[in-house]
């Protein structure tokens, strides 16, 4: 991610000011530059506003949808915790504009998606259908698949389950556009429901080195890596 790259040139470049101090100046001032960049809110918030924006917000659900498939994100199970807490904020956020459509929808099923993780045995749909239970959804309109460990993997699993039929697919906004490539790919017929936006479309000029933008550059380097991984794939 750019911050750690900066933090590491960071430290390389304190290293050859002792050793080395022509070569300290350089690796010192690529480390500023990149920790100016990543932390400017006018760059960071553009970038991002332009993976945020390849969808529109879908403000009404299609009546003749019959699945909403949510896609998986963080947790950390711990039974001494509210459920609200187990699971990242952006997870519940995503899984509320899911039920918003659902209940728009008769007779419509989401589908929780995530595998357990490294450190923790507790699938993330189990999570998410533990939430989606305890704030009103009835249990017959959930269908838990808990063996996806990626987007990919979470495409392949709704190919057994939707076929050809359209669907509506949720996610953040910044990773729609990723996860649609997956899903097309897979023969699918997605229905975009980005949700989770966080780039301002106004980002003010004189802000400099934001902790807010620092943020958002990691979703921003991880996201458009990601769609170049998946074309050189």
């Amino acid at each position: 991610m750019p911050f750690t790259i900066s933090m590491a040139l960071f430290a390389l470049g304190l290293y050859l000011l002792i050793k080395k101090r022509k070569s300290a100046k350089r690796v010192l001032m690529s480390s500023f530059i990149i920790l100016f960049v990543i932390s400017y809110p006018l760059i960071v918030d553009t970038l991002l506003d332009r993976l945020e924006m390849t969808y529109p917000t879908l403000k009404h659900a299609p009546k003749d949808i019959r699945y909403i498939y949510l896609l998986g994100g963080g947790h950390h199970s711990d039974n001494s915790k509210p459920i609200t807490s187990q699971i990242s904020p952006i997870s519940v956020i995503r899984l509320t504009e899911a039920i918003r459509l659902h209940q728009e929808i008769p007779n419509s099923k989401i589908i929780l998606s995530g595998y357990s993780g490294i450190n923790d045995s507790t699938p993330h749909a189990l999570m998410e259908y533990k939430l989606a239970t305890a704030l009103g959804v009835d249990k017959d309109s959930l269908i838990i698949e808990s063996s996806p460990r990626d987007t990919k993997e979470e495409a392949q699993v709704a190919k057994k389950i939707v076929g050809e039929d359209a669907f509506i697919l949720v996610s953040s906004a910044s990773h729609l556009k990723r996860a649609m490539i997956y899903f097309k790919k897979a023969g699918l017929n997605p229905i975009p429901a980005p949700t989770n936006h966080l780039a301002y479309k106004n980002p003010p000029i004189w802000e400099f080195f934001s902790t807010t933008a620092l943020y958002k550059s990691t979703i921003v380097a991880h996201e458009y890596l990601g769609l170049l991984w998946q074309k050189l794939r």
